[in-house]
């Protein structure tokens, strides 16, 4: 058997498994929150790197501009090959040691249950009439203001951060691992937590901030979309409406101005039959976004559970689909 063959056969069954461990792990212990998590790590990387933008005081749009850029590439590369390193180092002490790394880094990257545990915090408050701390807990998930929010736009709020969320805390690292293992998926969240941190158009960050906002709108390009048609699929299983499902996602997955954020919201809305996006206010100013979905349904706290297992249902698709994809690739 040729040389290549066999490590096409060892990778691809090892990142099956790698898949399956990571969701399994996240699934039993959650996303743990220290000053140790490589997220954090990540964060403080690009924290230093804002630090010393503000220090230069550059005035120039165009230095901004590279000045981001470099801080982004910096960044990317350095978190992968950090990652690579560690990767190479702990295989070549043991194949098991490795793979059992690399398992519990991608567990990392990955966030279903904090997605539902996170949601469920709102849900569980309303469930007890407790309006202020459901407003508090969606406080710390969503960036639209909270205070003056009533039950509806609570539910929407919460059903739309879980929506929204699926691409990009599931599946779209679930791909860049299926396609280049943890380093790559560490990469991925880079160029996430980079858009979080810095992708802002504010006077600040516009010109800053841009390159990291466009990388993440390509990368998440195919993620989003695949995310779209996990959810549909999975809205089959777990008794949303497939039909509207799909409807919805056709007519209203361009309403939102990022080019990937709508997919998902769409296919929940039509799911679920709720109407989401629309005005809110962010840090007391009104921004009009265009609404997603028909209001066929009254937002009501249990939808936030029927988003989380949607969620789950497209999460469960994506972990089968890839970790039987990349088994099989791996015979050929």
């Amino acid at each position: 058997m040729e040389i290549v063959q066999i490590m096409r056969i060892i990778y691809g069954r090892r990142i099956a498994m790698i898949i399956i461990a990571a969701f399994l792990l996240d699934c039993l212990i959650g996303d743990p929150q220290n000053s140790l998590h490589p997220m954090r790590m990540i964060g403080n990387g690009i924290g230093l790197g804002i630090k010393i933008y503000r220090k230069t005081s550059i005035k120039s749009p165009v230095a901004q501009f590279i000045a981001g850029m470099l801080t982004s590439l910096v960044m990317i590369s350095l978190t992968y090959s950090i990652v690579f390193f560690v990767r190479f180092s702990l295989y070549r002490i043991n194949l098991w040691l490795g793979l059992i790394s690399e398992a519990i880094m991608c567990y990392f990257i990955i966030a279903p249950r904090a997605l539902r545990d996170e949601s469920m915090l709102v849900y569980l408050r309303l469930n007890d009439s407790d309006i202020e701390g459901a407003r508090k807990y969606l406080s710390y998930i969503v960036g639209r203001d909270t205070a003056e929010l009533g039950i509806p736009e609570i539910v929407k709020a919460a059903v739309e951060t879980v929506a929204e969320n699926l691409g990009d805390g599931v599946i779209a690292p679930l791909l860049f691992i299926l396609l280049g293992g943890a380093p790559l998926g560490f990469a991925y969240k880079a160029v996430n937590t980079l858009d979080s941190m810095i992708g802002y158009r504010n006077e600040e960050f516009e010109y800053f901030g841009k390159f990291a906002a466009r990388l993440d709108d390509v990368v998440n390009f195919v993620p989003a979309r695949l995310s779209a048609f996990l959810m549909i699929l999975g809205s089959a299983f777990v008794g949303g409406d497939v039909k509207s499902a799909a409807k919805i996602y056709i007519r209203d997955r361009r309403n939102h101005k990022s080019p990937n954020s709508a997919h998902t919201e769409a296919v929940c809305a039509g799911a679920l039959g709720l109407c989401l996006g629309g005005p809110n206010y962010y840090k007391g100013v009104l921004v009009h976004k265009p609404t997603i979905g028909d209001n066929i349904n009254e937002p009501v706290p249990s939808h936030i559970i029927a988003a989380n297992r949607l969620m789950y249902a497209a999460t469960i698709s994506a972990v089968a689909f890839m970790s039987l994809g990349a088994f099989i690739a791996s015979q050929f």
